[in-house]
């Protein structure tokens, strides 16, 4: 039987980001210097197939660094951490290996920046967030004001309206946070910028990649996890280029019914999704239809992070 013809269009950057790459490498390292297990306070990145595999390896992931045995090496998460967990950690003279991205650390440094310099801080971000929570973590308590939508800047609370400053979460949707900010700069017109752009390139250059492949399909399939904020934010931007669009894990989580009568698929994967995944969704796709593979290549990412000193001493 001839199968029916269908076009994919991958996007491309896709999947793993510089800072990902790097977290996943820090445990892998991590457990070939010091052996199995190694301890991960919290998921090292949102990806389900990636934790699982470094499980497989001897990883260990708790919610809180009291779960781990103070002669056990642990990982702080990709996404940074509250002060606490450090100063805890070598309270209890932990050997620890901190995998926040280093654009998420330059946040970090941004608040303690503008802390020194009396300002009023607010962040856009979405509550509960690890990234949020380890962000906001970096000041005292009640010293960041977060805001998650356009809403929240009209009834936001501020002890100077002309010394207040900004900073974002970096895995935000460009669009919705270019809203939020405008809304910051009409109620606080002189509301301090950070020095670069918060929202981290990966995300950025993801979403570019989503809008310009969806201008060629009428559905979009993302590759990521659902606490996945990148991820979930490449489904609201296909969305919102007018096309339907799916959160999957992988291939298995495919709803075919949902695609029938569809002649043009795009495919992407957030920035902790790992290539093998896209290349399963491919293959199922192969399975049903005969397949015409595009590519939509829109920027080239060459970034690379270095890992921590400490994993490389001998």
């Amino acid at each position: 039987m001839n199968k029916a013809a269908i076009n994919l269009f991958i996007a491309n950057p896709r999947g793993f980001c510089a800072g990902v790459d790097r977290a996943i490498q820090i445990v892998e390292m991590a457990l070939e210097k010091f052996g199995a297990p190694v301890y991960v306070r919290h998921e090292i990145v949102h990806n389900k197939y990636v934790v699982e595999g470094l499980k497989q390896r001897g990883a260990i992931f708790v919610d809180e660094l009291d779960e781990v045995p103070d002669d056990m090496p642990v990982v702080f998460s990709a996404h940074g951490v509250p002060k606490s967990v450090p100063a805890e950690a070598e309270r209890r003279k932990m050997l620890y290996v901190d995998a926040t991205c280093p654009l998420v650390s330059k946040v970090h440094r941004e608040a303690e920046r503008h802390e020194r310099n009396g300002h009023d801080i607010v962040m856009i971000g979405h509550a509960g967030h690890p990234e949020v929570i380890g962000t906001m973590g970096q000041l005292p308590e009640g010293r960041i004001k977060l805001v998650e939508t356009v809403e929240d800047v009209a009834s936001l609370e501020v002890s100077d309206p002309d010394n207040v400053a900004y900073i974002t979460q970096t895995t935000l949707s460009v669009d919705d946070t270019t809203d939020i900010i405008a809304a910051l700069k009409e109620r606080f017109p002189s509301i301090q910028d950070p020095k670069k752009e918060d929202i981290c390139y990966a995300t950025t250059n993801r979403q570019g990649a989503v809008k310009a492949m969806s201008e060629k399909v009428e559905a979009v399939l993302i590759i990521g996890a659902p606490n996945s904020s990148n991820s979930k934010r490449l489904v609201e931007v296909a969305s919102r280029q007018g096309c339907k669009s799916m959160l999957i894990q992988r291939a298995a989580d495919i709803d075919w019914g949902w695609l029938a009568g569809i002649e043009n698929v795009g495919i992407s994967a957030g920035a902790s999704a790992p290539e093998v995944l896209v290349e399963e969704v491919i293959a199922a796709f192969r399975d049903k239809f005969d397949v015409n593979l595009d590519q939509v290549m829109t920027v080239e990412e060459n970034v690379v992070f270095k890992v921590p000193a400490i994993l490389l001493r001998d």
